[in-house]
């Protein structure tokens, strides 16, 4: 009798292939598919001596998977995860199960799991985050879609998901594009995470005049603190790497041109028509754009920005102010990012889980970090939490913080030194714990020149005025 496989893989390329070795080394029989044939020969080669297929065959791929049928579709998000569906649909049965793992939009996993399920073929968005060593080590994974259709694959990715405390770094996020949307929230924290340790590093290098490896040992030193995590960690990596070519510092021989694949950007997007201010991610996006015109920054550039105002900080003193105004930023980004998810889990009904999804990105994930058990706490102690500042432990380490936050922003002023997340995460820490903002003129302003009419303070109802 025919091997039947236990776990299909479509697509091996540096995420799919290590996905599936994953898959193999925890029992699993697995089979892969890929058009290319270099990309299936060297997969045959990771499992030689395990039960597996590798194959440029889609037939010969569906044929030898057990039923009901799993496979994980792991190519670029968009199109090419259409054409995959498009070509398999027919040559699956009721029942098999097809999961994207891919970084897709949360409003085409919908449509795909719509059309599908008329063919009563199951479908997840699962998002997928750790790159290329969490997959084959142990990736955070978001599961979203049919209950029943997670619970068919559960064990394997329960098994393959990274481990905190020997729980997986994976759970059912909820129902239809719940993983993705959950993975597109991660991704845009992950910008504002990214952009904020950038800005840090600017401030440090520029006003502090550290070196690189002064830079690796400071990183490396907040690795051990309250700001240990994924991104940190690789930061102080970076900055002792040596150039084979020049033998110059790396990280200085890097173009200050920082491309992105879009998910940061939906974020933002989904944020403006939920109506929900995320400032930071917004700042981040925002910065990778201004960093990609490159030709007319340089054409516009005033010279050499260093030190413009006389430094009067030792090292030591800067770089304390620095560590706690990336902390309070940090706790903003993410308070940001999660009451994003807040509102998209009432207006998408995805029945989302805050504290699983805090637990499951501790471990696998990109973004990573010690805090996210503080988070954690915070939806253990009150899972409607409408906001992570009304966490009274989260609203006193940002009162502690927000004054160095403040005092590193006045250096960053002073010496012409752009900080746009970190101003807009303290900037919006005070905006939005202020009881009254200066928009009563902007409705005002509104209402003048366009009758959109205002509500008043001392009474009820929608009032329109004759101004000046």
């Amino acid at each position: 009798m025919a091997t039947k496989y236990d776990f299909g893989l479509i697509g091996l390329g540096v995420m799919g292939r290590n996905f599936l070795l994953n898959v193999s080394d925890h029992g699993y029989s697995v089979a892969g598919l890929d058009r290319d044939p270099e990309k299936v020969e060297a997969f045959a080669n990771d499992t030689e001596g395990k039960v597996s297929l590798s194959t440029t065959d889609a037939k010969e791929f569906v044929q030898g998977l057990s039923t009901p049928r799993k496979i994980m579709i792991l190519v670029p998000a968009g199109q090419a995860v259409d054409a995959v569906i498009e070509q398999f649909e027919s040559m699956l049965e009721p029942c098999d199960l097809l999961i994207d793992g891919g970084n897709s939009l949360y409003t085409d996993t919908n449509r795909r799991m719509k059309r599908l399920s008329e063919k009563d073929i199951l479908y997840l968005g699962v998002g997928v985050s750790g790159g290329e060593e969490g997959a084959r080590r142990g990736p955070s994974i978001m599961p979203g879609g049919d209950q029943k259709a997670y619970e068919m694959v559960a064990p394997i990715l329960e098994s393959v998901a990274a481990k905190v405390n020997d729980e997986p770094c994976v759970a059912y996020m909820g129902n239809t594009s719940a993983g993705n949307y959950v993975k597109m929230v991660h991704n845009g924290i992950e910008y504002g995470l990214m952009q904020l340790i950038a800005e840090v590093y600017d401030l440090l290098l520029r006003h502090g005049r550290l070196s690189n490896a002064e830079l690796s040992e400071v990183f490396e030193k907040w690795n051990k603190g309250r700001l240990q995590s994924f991104l940190i960690e690789i930061t102080s990596q970076i900055f002792k790497t040596k150039d084979d070519i020049t033998g110059n510092s790396l990280v200085d021989m890097v173009l200050d041109k920082a491309k992105q694949k879009g998910t940061g950007k939906w974020t933002s997007q989904n944020a403006m028509d939920l109506g929900i201010a995320t400032p930071t991610i917004d700042a981040a996006v925002s910065m990778r754009q201004i960093s990609g015109q490159k030709d007319l920054r340089q054409s516009m550039s005033t010279g050499n920005r260093y030190a413009l105002e006389e430094y009067n900080l030792d090292k030591e003193e800067l770089i304390n102010l620095a560590e706690r105004a990336l902390y309070f930023s940090t706790v903003v980004t993410y308070a940001q990012g999660f009451q994003l998810l807040s509102v998209a889990n009432e207006g998408y009904k995805y029945e989302l889980d805050m504290e699983a999804i805090a637990r499951i990105w501790r471990g696998g994930c990109i973004i990573r970090a010690a805090f996210l058990e503080d988070i954690r706490s915070a939806y253990q102690q009150k899972p409607n939490l409408p906001h992570l500042f009304a966490n009274a432990e989260i609203r006193g380490v940002l009162e502690d913080n927000s004054s160095a936050t403040r005092n590193l922003m006045i250096h960053a002023l002073q010496n012409r030194i752009p900080a746009l997340a970190l101003s807009s995460a303290l900037n919006y820490y005070d905006a939005i714990t202020t009881a009254r903002l200066p928009l009563n003129l902007v409705q005002a302003q509104r209402d003048f020149f366009g009758a959109h009419t205002y509500e008043r303070t001392d009474r009820e109802g929608i009032f329109h005025s004759q101004w000046g």
